[in-house]
């Protein structure tokens, strides 16, 4: 089968547990109320399967409404739904909140959602008695629960996984690191580390937000037209091929299935790396408004 007749659409990952992730999702990160019911029923009216969400976006309730409304049985579709930074000495309570929320017994994929455990007294501040370390030993007992089939974590750096995996309270591989993954935050060591310990990435903001540079590189632009297709696709083609699934993020019923239009075609190893090349730098979503710094520069 040549990638030309690729049905991405259909397409998984089969994860280090054997489970299989939908290659492209919907993402409803900064979503507004209201919006996102609509957007998750859209997404699952036009074929979608994977849905992502986290305790911290506030809509997960929203989210599961939508999925009710989309009348498509709950076997078929892969939540994936993330534990925010202050309850990382509550796991118990956090996945029982989102649970809740969702309306669901059980998620498919369960993520840490950044490696800062908080204090929800003073988010300014780091928990002094805690770390990612601790959260994971916590979040390692969940999928026996069955309520959790796979866990894994998100902005991990290569720095922070190999201080977890090197821990010998680790037993658990992380299923999934999510990260942001565009052309101009590539993170190519990054993305090949993930794929030497066997962790699937799972790329966020992989459409680069409204204000990157990607919205007017002209590289970018040459290659949609060449192609037929949008900016947005031609990016999700990108990720899709590196290897990573994609989970963009649209309220807009057209987007969602615009986004969806990935079957039958693909890009040239060429165009593959003209996008990887692109000299431009930008970061959707930085760590200074964490207490800890996260990210290290040492993912390209």
């Amino acid at each position: 089968m040549g990638s030309s007749d690729q049905q991405w659409t259909k397409k998984t990952f089969e994860l280090n547990t054997g489970a299989k992730i939908p290659a492209v999702g919907l993402g409803t990160w900064q979503s507004k109320p209201n919006e996102v019911r609509q957007a998750v029923k859209a997404a699952l009216d036009a074929g979608y399967r994977h849905i992502d969400t986290a305790l911290a976006y506030g809509n997960e309730q929203e989210v599961g409404q939508g999925i009710k409304d989309s009348g498509v049985p709950r076997s078929e579709i892969w939540i994936t739904t993330k534990l925010d930074n202050t309850w990382h000495h509550v796991v118990e309570e956090g996945i029982t909140s989102s649970l809740k929320s969702l309306d669901t017994d059980y998620v498919d994929l369960y993520l840490m959602h950044w490696p800062s455990s908080t204090n929800p007294e003073d988010k300014k501040k780091h928990l002094p008695d805690w770390d990612f370390v601790k959260t994971w030993a916590e979040m390692q007992k969940l999928p026996s629960s069955g309520r959790v089939r796979n866990i894994g974590v998100s902005n991990f750096a290569i720095k922070n996984l190999e201080k977890l995996l090197n821990d010998p309270s680790c037993k658990t591989v992380p299923a999934v690191n999510q990260v942001e993954l565009h052309p101009n935050n590539p993170s190519p060591k990054l993305v090949d580390y993930c794929k030497e310990k066997g962790i699937h990435a799972t790329a966020y903001s992989c459409l680069g937000s409204t204000n990157s540079p990607l919205a007017k590189d002209q590289t970018l632009q040459k290659i949609a037209d060449a192609k037929g297709k949008s900016t947005a696709q031609v990016l999700l083609m990108w990720g899709l091929q590196r290897g990573t699934s994609v989970i963009p993020k649209s309220v807009t019923a057209s987007r969602i299935e615009g986004n969806f239009q990935l079957d039958g075609w693909s890009l040239t190893e060429e165009e593959t790396k003209s996008l990887s090349s692109l000299p431009d730098r930008f970061k959707v979503c930085g760590d200074g408004w964490l207490p800890v710094k996260v990210f290290f520069g040492d993912d390209e």
